[in-house]
């Protein structure tokens, strides 16, 4: 039987080779490598042969059996890659929509237009565009904002923290107020910005709410700046943006980053207002913290959500429906 091993070594490595499953291999590796397997046999025979030869004969033996064991290996490779490749073809799914009739024309969606409209508009007025991290540090979104410890604002009910460094230093921001202090910091007055971005916030989703939102707010540096400057700029807004039926105004309110500060509405032509968002003359503790003199600087800054603002332009009900990526809201607009 010994002298037969490279036949057997032949005719084992061709049947495994064809073999078509995982199974069918599995019984052929008992064949030909199980206790019965006729090259295991053969060691049987080696007690038979002179002492000189039995070396030789068992490395024989052991190299014939490696052959098959490889060639087994390599089958049950190969079987394996296409038996997940046909599963994967099975079990995939077409999740893509299928729209009867003729193929339309994908657009923005509708709070990327509104994003958009807002920059051109803010853009025409002589402001530019800055981004900052969407990961924020603790100082950025609360400390050079002049939001003290303790503040509700800084709970972990309200604010999302992250795992990095030391516990409660770093988290997703809650506005894009910490652009302008990144903006301060980077470059010398004048400054003349609108920072629009994505926010986070431990918000249960309703029709007004969303954990994940976008804001833009503005940002004016120089010298001599007034509250009737803000006013100003606020009303160009308005008439820029909704168009001239509209006018704006100003309410007092408190926020820790400006002083005075003040809501701002805006009237539609049915004489009815609605709230928009937030404004004031920029606090001296936040010019300080971004490297800013506020003896020889003045500034103001407002800010509002661009996704109410998109309901509000396009008369959407539901803040949830933004975000549902649903075709049949999403073509209307």
């Amino acid at each position: 039987m010994i002298e037969d091993l490279p036949a057997l070594v032949a005719a084992a490595v061709s049947a495994v080779a064809t073999a078509a499953t995982t199974d069918e291999l599995r019984t052929l590796e008992q064949t030909h490598l199980g206790k019965e397997a006729a090259v295991l046999q053969a060691r049987k025979q080696l007690g038979d042969l002179p002492k000189e030869d039995r070396k030789d004969a068992g490395r024989a033996i052991n190299e014939a059996r490696e052959q098959i064991e490889a060639a087994v290996e390599q089958r049950r490779t190969e079987l394996a890659s296409s038996e997940r490749a046909a599963q994967f073809d099975s079990e995939r799914l077409d999740l893509s929509e299928v729209v009867v009739g003729e193929r339309p024309v994908g657009h923005r969606h509708i709070v990327t237009q509104a994003w958009e409209e807002l920059e051109d508009v803010f853009i025409g007025m002589g402001f530019r565009v800055a981004e900052g991290p969407q990961v924020e540090t603790d100082w950025h979104n609360f400390d050079a904002l002049n939001i003290p410890p303790g503040h509700p604002a800084r709970d972990g009910f309200d604010t999302i923290y992250v795992d990095h460094g030391e516990s409660g230093s770093t988290l997703l921001r809650t506005h894009t107020s910490p652009v302008q202090i990144r903006t301060m910091l980077a470059q010398e007055p004048p400054i003349h910005v609108i920072a629009p971005g994505r926010v986070f916030r431990r918000d249960t989703a309703d029709a007004t709410h969303m954990p994940v939102f976008h804001q833009i707010e503005g940002l004016v540096i120089d010298r001599n700046i007034s509250l009737a400057d803000l006013a100003g700029t606020i009303e160009a807004f308005t008439t820029a943006y909704f168009g001239s039926g509209f006018s704006s105004r100003l309410r007092p309110n408190h926020f820790p980053f400006t002083e005075p500060s003040a809501e701002f509405d805006i009237q539609r032509p049915d004489g009815s207002w609605l709230e928009l968002g937030g404004c004031g003359m920029v606090h001296p503790h936040v010019l300080r913290a971004g490297g800013v003199d506020p003896e020889e600087w003045s500034a103001f800054a407002f800010g509002f959500g661009i996704d109410r603002l998109a309901l509000m332009k396009f008369g959407v009900d539901d803040l949830r429906e933004l975000f549902t990526n649903d075709i049949r809201f999403l073509s209307q607009f």
